[in-house]
């Protein structure tokens, strides 16, 4: 079966397009937190006081833009893995080393989802709002940092269930590159 009809790997390269528009609207959206920080120097200099609350903003924009980026470092493979054991074996037991890999991430990604929804909830029953000046709704910084989260759950269990199968069929150099480490992808396989 030619890989650009197998199904796994048409999932993975739609994954890597979606994740790679999410990051260049996270791009803009950090050029604009940075905008509104050099706004609020230069006017400080000049005016003696700032538009003010550019600090807030630009930690609820680092909080989203954090989580939303975790996405796009998993499907470019940029997450930091000790590979102390798995470097040494061969390309099935890297291969079931990688999809245990990603299952842990979907599991630890989907727990913080669960507990973000909770904290969420109890903002949203309590109508809370931050204890600043520009008194924020704190659901709306909270629901753009959990629904990154929630994509990050989304993807990962994706990409795990993509190199379940590409193990399955036995198909370990396409595993590797979806689920390797990235320096290793290029590299012989056994």
């Amino acid at each position: 079966m030619p890989a650009s009809t197998f199904w796994p790997l048409r999932l993975v390269a739609l994954l890597a397009r979606l994740n790679r528009a999410i990051a260049i609207v996270c791009g803009v959206v950090l050029l604009g937190a940075m905008l509104l920080i050099l706004a609020e120097i230069l006017l400080r200099q000049t005016a003696g006081h700032g538009i003010g609350g550019a600090d807030e903003i630009s930690g609820y924009v680092m909080a989203g833009i954090a989580a939303w980026g975790f996405s796009y470092a998993l499907v470019e493979r940029a997450h930091v893995r000790i590979d102390v054991l798995t470097g040494r074996l061969p390309a099935p037991g890297r291969a079931i080393f990688d999809l245990l890999a990603l299952a842990a991430l979907t599991a630890v990604a989907g727990t913080v989802t669960a507990y973000g929804w909770r904290v969420l909830e109890t903002t949203l029953a309590r109508g809370s709002r931050a204890n600043t000046p520009l008194e924020t709704p704190l659901w709306i910084p909270q629901s753009i940092w959990l629904s990154g989260w929630a994509w990050l759950t989304l993807v990962a269990a994706l990409l795990t269930l993509a190199t379940a199968a590409l193990v399955a069929a036995g198909r370990w150099r396409e595993a590797q590159e979806t689920a390797g480490i990235a320096a290793e992808a290029g590299g012989e396989t056994p």
